[in-house]
């Protein structure tokens, strides 16, 4: 596997020079000064790819050439915004850069309730708490109807937290869910936004309606309009699953299981359609058994994210050791090494750890805690491929 690394452009803190002396291989990064929806132009993509190849490094994925709002729920625009996709992509093959990861989440992308919550051994990783999220949803966002998608007991649980939650953890869920880890790549909301709340409303309106049936064939008629692109540039697509895996907010998630990702592969059976493997959103759901998952689509797997979650119950769930949780990141290496030699790979979701807290790292992508990661999954590939070897 490519032992990759998703960096943020020039202005990231964690430069290229620093990557290469940790044993980084592969860059994963996008554009992200272009705004959504517009053509990324094929001199950009060169300067960008230059840039990176100057340091001995290669520009191994896209992740991500978003796709628009309007695409995901069928708006007026979405023919124009999908021939603006498909000239970007033809401008990537043009420059040689052919895995493109991307999302079909609609609105918002990955969702915790705390960026920063703290281990017993002074760590902090990220965490989803779901009364807190109900309560984000309910009190905070007000949804017309929020209160159904919970149950009797968790309603209970909110209104105690009613009772006892400050106005500074207020502002710090909405800070969270809607815009530290939305806003800081290619974001609907963005720092500064003075009505967060108001402005994410606006984004969900446009989806009433959508159900899970009507944004599976909206991403079908998105997949079959760009795969003669990609038939033609030689380019991969690759579906990241939905984080978490499961419907969030009354909007439907079709990317969070066995039966999603089948349905997927097989709606546009293309080998450029096929899937970004990301263990920790996977396993984020207590329904996925994340090693059947890998034998069952590793022969359409383009991009690996190797990350692992606990997930409990209660419906939290917390980010694991790269050496725990249920996504069994060593089997996973076996499988993709065996069916999927090269594949690129990156670590995900690192503690924060030894001064990450205070250098202003996005979520999620501290430098320690990544590197840590990525040593820890050095070392289980080096005992796979011993155990390779001896099995020859």
């Amino acid at each position: 596997m490519e032992k990759t690394w998703r960096w943020f452009g020039k202005n990231d803190k964690i430069t290229l020079p620093m990557l290469r002396q940790i044993g980084v291989e592969g860059i994963v990064t996008a554009l992200h000064e272009i705004p959504n929806g517009e053509v990324w132009p094929l001199e950009a993509i060169l300067n960008q790819k230059t840039y990176i190849e100057t340091y001995g490094l290669r520009w191994s994925v896209v992740e991500s050439l978003p796709v628009s709002e309007a695409i995901k729920y069928g708006g007026a625009e979405r023919d124009n915004l999908i021939e603006n996709y498909k000239k970007s992509l033809i401008n990537l093959g043009k420059a040689g850069v052919k895995t493109v990861c991307y999302n079909f989440m609609p609105v918002i992308d990955w969702i915790r309730t705390d960026l920063e919550h703290l281990w017993e051994d002074g760590t902090s990783s990220l965490y989803f708490d779901k009364i807190r999220f109900a309560y984000f949803d309910c009190l905070i966002l007000q949804r017309a109807e929020a209160e159904k998608d919970y149950t009797v007991n968790e309603l209970k649980q909110m209104y105690e937290l009613d009772k006892v939650i400050t106005d500074a953890e207020k502002e710090e869920l909405v800070d969270t869910i809607i815009i530290k880890t939305q806003g800081f790549v290619n974001g609907n909301i963005k720092n500064g936004d003075k009505n967060p709340v108001d402005t994410f409303h606006h984004l969900l309106a446009p989806y009433k309606g959508i159900d899970r049936d009507a944004l599976r064939e909206n991403l079908r008629y998105f997949l079959q309009a760009i795969m003669p692109v990609c038939d033609e540039y030689g380019i991969n697509m690759c579906i990241h699953p939905d984080d978490p895996p499961f419907p969030v907010l009354g909007l439907p998630r079709i990317v969070t299981c066995e039966e999603d990702i089948a349905w997927i592969l097989h709606a546009v059976n293309n080998p450029h359609n096929g899937l970004t493997f990301c263990a920790g959103s996977l396993s984020a759901g207590l329904h996925n058994n994340v090693p059947a998952l890998a034998r069952m689509f590793a022969h359409r797997t383009h991009f690996v994210h190797l990350r692992s979650t606990n997930a409990f119950p209660n419906g939290n769930f917390i980010e694991a050791s790269h050496l725990g949780g249920r996504a069994h990141i060593i089997e996973l290496i076996r499988i993709f090494e065996k069916e999927r030699p090269g594949v690129p790979m990156r670590v995900d979701h690192g503690r924060m750890m030894l001064g990450d807290t205070d250098k202003g790292y996005n979520p999620g992508y501290s430098f320690h805690g990544r590197m840590m990661a990525l040593a820890q999954i050095e070392g289980m590939m080096a005992v796979v491929n011993d155990e390779s070897k001896l099995e020859s």
